[in-house]
């Protein structure tokens, strides 16, 4: 960058972002666990490397569309820094559902702030509904408080998308990373995890989950159709 001529160098990014791939649509592509953990890691360890640059570095426009999947399914955090780019009136489009309830001035965000965004981001990847999910504006509540709301009725089962439920031996994970999703979304700040604290724990929950998958030993049918 000299004098007035800004350039923005990026890689190039071939597959699209999870906000598409993710959520329900045509032509939408099905996710598997193994591959939504491994989207959850990614972005975590994204939006972690950002903080470790200091105290006062914070991403601030944490969303689905921010999240960029190359054609190996890798999470790749997109959009940092191009508001201060840009210049201050040309503020980025934060959706409210991703939005920390301390946030009134969208240029002043703190990194617990990213943590809550990436709080909603993991249950919207469990849930498989976005923040901004139609039934959730009907109920008038947010993605955070509906799984809240879900989980103390202890129907956690249902809080699931229906194509994680078919991943049995992972369920204990699977719960876990929601939790950590809630623990994110907290409402207050200081009660939120760091984000290197959430990237130790998925570290620990996906391979925990590899594990489970090559323990996991497949039924044999023999010829007269029983099982052995």
């Amino acid at each position: 960058m000299a004098g007035t001529r800004r350039l923005v160098l990026h890689r190039n990014v071939e597959f699209g972002h999870y906000r598409y791939i993710g959520n329900k649509g045509a032509g939408r592509t099905p996710l598997s666990w193994e591959i939504r953990c491994g989207i959850a890691l990614g972005a975590a360890r994204g939006i972690q490397y950002l903080h470790s640059q200091g105290t006062n570095v914070s991403h601030g426009n944490i969303k689905s569309s921010n999240i960029l999947l190359t054609q190996s399914y890798e999470a790749r955090v997109s959009d940092f820094g191009l508001a201060h780019l840009v210049g201050p009136s040309s503020t980025p489009n934060r959706v409210a559902g991703y939005r920390a309830p301390e946030v009134t001035d969208p240029r002043r965000v703190s990194q617990k702030a990213d943590v809550y965004s990436f709080g909603v981001l993991l249950l919207e990847l469990l849930t498989g509904k976005p923040p901004t999910h139609a039934l959730l504006n009907e109920e008038g509540v947010d993605l955070p408080r509906w799984v809240q709301s879900i989980v103390r009725e202890e129907w956690t089962s249902e809080v699931f998308d229906l194509e994680l439920l078919r991943y049995q031996n992972v369920q204990e994970e699977m719960v876990q990373l929601l939790q950590l999703g809630i623990d994110c979304a907290a409402q207050y700040p200081d009660n939120r995890p760091s984000m290197s604290e959430v990237t130790s724990q998925i570290e620990e929950l996906c391979r925990c989950s590899q594990r489970e998958d090559q323990d996991v030993q497949p039924d044999i049918i023999d010829v007269d159709g029983k099982y052995s």
